[in-house]
């Protein structure tokens, strides 16, 4: 009953991870960055799998698999992998869920016209490296909730901080500065 699942650094032996198998039927998030992943070729089929991390592997094809074995991924990150080229991308037309794709540190981010052709390509994605078509930020799902939060946050410690700029000021008028603590107790 597994749904999320990091292994993150654990080392991957002739592409596969030890242990990693199709009993892992209800994992819908699983990570495996820095594994030295060169090959999807052993990734069990995982039907429920939304969202995978593959970065900072040595991943350069055979992207085809997934479409097979994780048929209903929304999320893909590949940043960090060896993939050079469209051709290897054009295999993710098949993940007809694919909302989000990150190459972020890829070669294939130095082909001109990189993320036009990229969303011409997957015309199902509506985020490539965190940003839209037209460069809005991708929200990030955990902190949507907090959003209202944050700026609470941000009042209570503009009240806490105490009157602005009281030491600025004072900086200014005496650039000794060593003896400001001591002179200004008396004064008030």
């Amino acid at each position: 009953k597994v749904t999320e699942l990091v292994l993150d650094n654990c080392r991957s032996s002739n592409g596969e991870i030890e242990g990693l198998n199709d009993s892992f039927k209800e994992l819908e998030f699983l990570s495996m960055a820095n594994v030295e992943l060169t090959s999807l070729a052993k990734l069990p089929t995982l039907s429920k799998l939304r969202k995978l991390e593959l970065s900072d592997n040595i991943i350069s094809g055979g992207l085809e698999v997934l479409a097979e074995r994780c048929p209903n991924l929304t999320y893909l990150n590949l940043s960090g992998n060896k993939i050079k080229d469209l051709g290897t991308v054009e295999a993710l037309q098949n993940l007809k869920n694919l909302k989000s794709l990150d190459l972020f540190n890829c070669e294939i981010t130095n082909l001109e016209d990189y993320r036009d052709s990229i969303f011409e390509l997957l015309q199902q994605i509506t985020y490539l490296d965190g940003f839209d078509q037209e460069d809005n930020e991708a929200p990030d799902s955990e902190d949507d909730d907090d959003e209202e939060g944050d700026e609470d946050d941000d009042d209570e410690d503009e009240h806490e901080a105490g009157p602005p700029g009281e030491y600025e000021e004072e900086d200014d008028e005496d650039a000794g500065g060593s003896d400001l603590g001591e002179g200004e107790e008396e004064e008030e």
